[in-house]
């Protein structure tokens, strides 16, 4: 894969992951007057998320990161993205339909092709 096809894989991987935060954090955080800002919780966790991504040394063989073998998060950090997803994954299908699909459709194509590395 070159370079600039694993880049645009990365930078999708974490606007989905961005949504899904935003989507988390508007419905179980207040408001924040209305200007769609991220709590400082989100925010911090949005950022961490967006650095284990840019580290990944995975990112041209794997989809996602629940699909890794190595977690990088901090145990801490990766309890509140699993909590995240949980909440989040369902419900992009109707704030995010495109993004859900292309997730689902991922998913399922690694789930049959398994994991390559070593």
């Amino acid at each position: 894969m070159r370079e600039k096809d694993v880049e645009k894989k990365r930078r999708k991987e974490q606007r989905v992951v961005e949504e899904m935060i935003r989507l988390y954090c508007r419905k179980n955080h207040s408001d924040h007057s209305g200007t769609g800002q991220l709590c400082p919780d989100c925010r911090a966790l949005s950022d961490y998320a967006r650095e284990r991504s840019e580290k990944c040394p995975f990112m041209e063989q794997k989809t996602f990161c629940a699909n890794c073998r190595v977690h990088c998060y901090k145990p801490e950090m990766r309890e509140k993205i699993r909590t995240v997803m949980r909440f989040s994954g369902p419900r992009m299908l109707l704030y995010h339909p495109g993004m859900a699909l292309w997730h689902l459709i991922c998913s399922k194509r690694e789930g049959r092709t398994g994991d390559k590395r070593a």
